[in-house]
């Protein structure tokens, strides 16, 4: 007897160092599954596209998305769209990929959550994400667009301050 309750002292001993003393739980991020959620390729204007010297002008846009689906464990979808077009404005291709991501996130609340699924799940999936962007251009006789890398975090903080900027603006 004196032994199991010793024992269950050690454990809890050993929960409150893991915890820095404290009753909080745990943080955990765990990645359960990476996917591709949909992907599109457009061509337009072949086959005449492909007598145009290829020197395109890219628009590239980046969007997150998050959806909390069951408990702790969110999807986070990161959708990359390249429109691809001559210096005349003629569309060589439009590929776009939601790349997806589910995520067992716990112990993280309020903006320190906000953070991890549009910081830090992003940055897991941007490269599965470039990378498929790049083959759709491949399999469609493009070259790769081989997109740079993003600094989610100051995506983010720009956003956030934009945002509260026009709430600002809104409420004077």
């Amino acid at each position: 007897m004196a032994d199991n309750a010793d024992n269950k002292d050690n454990k809890d001993q050993a929960s409150e160092q893991a915890t820095g003393g404290t009753n909080e739980p745990a943080m955990k991020f765990i990645i359960q599954r990476i996917y591709i959620k949909d992907s599109s390729f457009e061509t337009p204007n072949t086959p005449d596209i492909f007598k145009t010297e290829y020197k395109p002008n890219i628009q590239f846009n980046m969007n997150t998305k998050t959806n909390n689906f069951q408990d702790d464990f969110h999807e986070v979808i990161l959708t990359l769209t390249a429109e691809v077009k001559t210096s005349d404005d003629k569309v060589f291709f439009i590929a776009e990929v939601q790349q997806a991501g589910i995520f067992n996130i716990e112990g993280f609340e309020g903006d320190r959550l906000t953070e991890v699924l549009h910081i830090t799940c992003p940055n897991v999936l941007y490269p599965y994400a470039r990378e498929a962007v790049d083959n759709l251009a491949i399999k469609g006789s493009f070259p790769p667009l081989m997109l740079a890398p993003v600094n989610f975090e100051s995506a983010f903080l720009q956003a956030r301050d934009q945002q509260a900027k026009q709430i600002d603006e809104t409420a004077s």
